[in-house]
């Protein structure tokens, strides 16, 4: 079956978005935890950062130029890019979403479902607790009355976010911080849900392929005694 112009597309141009998310990354961090950097360092950075922003934009441009769609379904069926385009914040998930349109159209073997959802999650909490520490930090480290003092206390908080634990010794001050915040919960979440999904078909599926009942569905136990 001969390959649809988005799908050749999408296809050849997934390296090129794994590097731009990878130095928009870098030249983040590096203006966020890189202080008292010269003046020209800065503007390298701030012009990588602006560059990768670029290459996610015309990517969006030329993918709805070449599906064909209006405008409102295509920001409709592919939100996920509508958003990572909107909020920095997002943009490292296109390495993992690059990563797996290439292997998509590749025809060597893959992972099974379940390895890849696990892995590509576990991918996903790392780059996002990075990037969510980096954007927490630079808001908050300032602030009047911040409990964020110190990156470490960002990578803190972000961790124990992500996870759902939420200590509570940390908090956000700033408006911006708590969005952000808010943001890395409904992550940690969605996440947390998928693994946790996946994990439990790949149980069952276990379980069905060695005769065995999972715990609690035996026979005897699948009612109320009389």
């Amino acid at each position: 079956m001969t390959d649809s112009p988005l799908a050749r597309w999408e296809r050849y141009n997934g390296g090129v978005l794994a590097a731009a998310s990878l130095l928009y990354l870098t030249s983040y961090a590096i203006l966020v935890l890189g202080h008292g950097l010269p003046a020209a360092v800065r503007d390298l950075c701030l012009a990588v950062t602006f560059a990768s922003w670029a290459v996610f934009a015309l990517d969006y441009a030329v993918r709805h130029r070449l599906s064909g769609e209006r405008w409102r379904r295509f920001v409709r069926t592919h939100w996920l890019d509508t958003v990572v385009l909107v909020l920095p914040l997002l943009r490292p998930v296109r390495i993992v979403q690059a990563y797996e349109r290439v292997q998509a159209h590749h025809d060597g073997p893959r992972l099974a479902l379940h390895a890849r959802v696990i892995t590509y999650a576990g991918v996903s909490v790392t780059l996002l607790g990075f990037a969510g520490s980096l954007a927490l930090y630079q808001q908050e480290h300032a602030a009047a009355g911040a409990d964020i003092v110190s990156y470490g206390d960002a990578v803190w908080f972000t961790c124990t976010t992500l996870s759902t634990v939420g200590y509570g010794d940390l908090a956000p001050v700033t408006a911006l911080g708590r969005l952000i915040a808010v943001g890395v919960m409904a992550c940690g979440l969605a996440l947390l849900g998928a693994v946790t999904g996946t994990f439990s078909s790949w149980l069952l599926q276990v379980f069905a392929r060695e005769g065995e009942r999972p715990p609690g569905n035996s026979p005897g136990a699948s009612g109320p005694a009389d």
